[in-house]
């Protein structure tokens, strides 16, 4: 949700997945498709660097970009919140946000090429309210919380999206994903029952305001997911969503104080100011690796990859910022992981058998057809040959044939040896 757009696309709903692929063949002129969760095309010519190296030394290459940019993002959050007199966990969110819209605007109008909006302004303002929920309440929850017990909450949106999954669209579940969802579950308590007994700034308030983003958090792919049905492309959603927010964000910032306070905050500090700065642009770019794994290697490769960022996260704010510690948190962290990693891996299982079974029920149909109009050619070839048939031997319906011998007499008059043409 740094982008204001998903990066895993879990979410989405069923019925949504098939209308992208029905719009994917839609125009049979063009070999590429729009990606249903990022909005990027896929299928296009590739040029760069990258294509200039084997596949195992890309996915190298730009997991080694995911760990890096995400590292860097994480360890500025947590040292930012350690800065003595640091209380404002809001301004994380904003810098996210005043990041991911100039980059995206760059990359749109520079890159991309883009212009024009093509989803109405009256569909923003439930992703802005997403966006923002989901940006301000997760880092306003640092106050109260530690960041790994935050990283863990965040990584927990396949609670909430199961429950509204079944009540209100009365789906159901395997058992396994309802193992998983209890493995998630009991390690979230594990965890908070941790940093409650250890954790000296912990509050219960803080669990609430990281549920609460993580609800938000739930909400938001399935709100972009009508934006791309429309034909916006990421990179519109993704600037038009943090323009908004961005809005938003700096009127509460200013009327809260927060906005002046951070300022004034980093004009004293000089290693803040150069965190703050950092940390604005470093977000996209650590996004950005992301949905280029996830464009050239697919989701599986992008969930493992995911899993892995956020224990290695877990494992540096241990390292670099020490804290008291507990089995329980590796215990907590280790269920919760698993959970989310085998969740997600079942649920892109399920997603390719589905598409393979629509592939060859399309190919079933196109059979049918070609059969069909084999049918269609051969009962016009016999309908043919049965006239020629009629006509040669007189017709039909009770018509008399015609006296073969008169023929023949008449031919002989003629003094012709051809044969008569019939």
């Amino acid at each position: 949700t740094i982008t204001g757009a998903s990066t895993d696309g879990q979410t989405a709903s069923n019925k949504s997945n098939n209308n992208n692929q029905r719009n994917d063949h839609k125009d049979s002129n063009h070999s590429y498709c729009r990606h249903p969760q990022t909005g990027d095309t896929m299928g296009e010519p590739k040029s760069g660097y990258l294509d200039t190296l084997s596949s195992p030394m890309q996915f190298a290459l730009l997991g080694s970009g995911v760990f890096f940019f995400f590292g860097i993002h994480n360890v500025l959050q947590e040292a930012m919140m350690k800065v003595p007199g640091f209380k404002f966990g809001v301004m994380l969110g904003y810098m996210e946000v005043i990041g991911v819209c100039v980059c995206s605007y760059f990359e749109r109008t520079l890159i991309a090429k883009e212009s024009g909006r093509v989803a109405p302004l009256s569909a923003y303002p439930l992703l802005t309210f997403c966006l923002l929920s989901s940006s301000a309440l997760s880092n306003m929850a640092l106050n109260y919380i530690n960041f790994p017990t935050k990283v863990v909450f965040r990584s927990c949106k396949l609670i909430p999206t199961m429950m509204v999954a079944s009540l209100l669209n009365k789906k159901t579940f395997s058992s396994v994903e309802y193992f998983c969802a209890l493995a998630v579950c009991a390690g979230l308590v594990f965890f908070a029952a941790a940093d409650w007994s250890l954790a000296p700034t912990f509050h219960p308030i803080g669990l609430v305001l990281v549920g609460l983003s993580v609800c938000a958090d739930a909400i938001l792919p399935n709100a972009q997911e009508r934006l791309f049905r429309l034909g916006s492309s990421r990179l519109e959603v993704t600037f038009y969503t943090n323009f908004f927010t961005l809005i938003c964000m700096t009127i509460t910032t200013y009327l809260s104080g927060d906005l002046i306070g951070i300022v004034h905050h980093a004009a004293k500090d000089q290693q803040l100011a150069i965190f703050m700065g950092v940390y604005t642009f470093v977000a996209y770019l650590a996004i950005s690796m992301h949905m280029t794994v996830v464009k050239r290697f697919g989701g599986v490769a992008a969930v493992v990859l995911a899993t892995a960022r956020k224990g290695m996260t877990l494992v540096l704010s241990f390292i670099l910022f020490p804290k008291a510690f507990s089995w329980f948190y590796v215990l907590g962290a280790s269920l919760v992981l698993g959970g989310l990693l085998l969740s997600s891996l079942i649920k892109i299982h399920h997603k390719n058998k589905q598409n393979s079974q629509h592939k060859s029920l399309m190919e079933k149909k196109q059979s049918e057809v070609e059969l069909d109009d084999l049918d269609d050619l051969d009962n016009g070839d016999v309908e043919n040959g049965t006239e020629m048939s009629k006509n040669l031997l007189g017709g039909d319906h009770g018509h008399p044939r015609p006296d073969i011998d008169s023929i023949s007499n008449n031919t002989h008059h003629t003094g012709s040896h051809q044969r008569p043409t019939v």
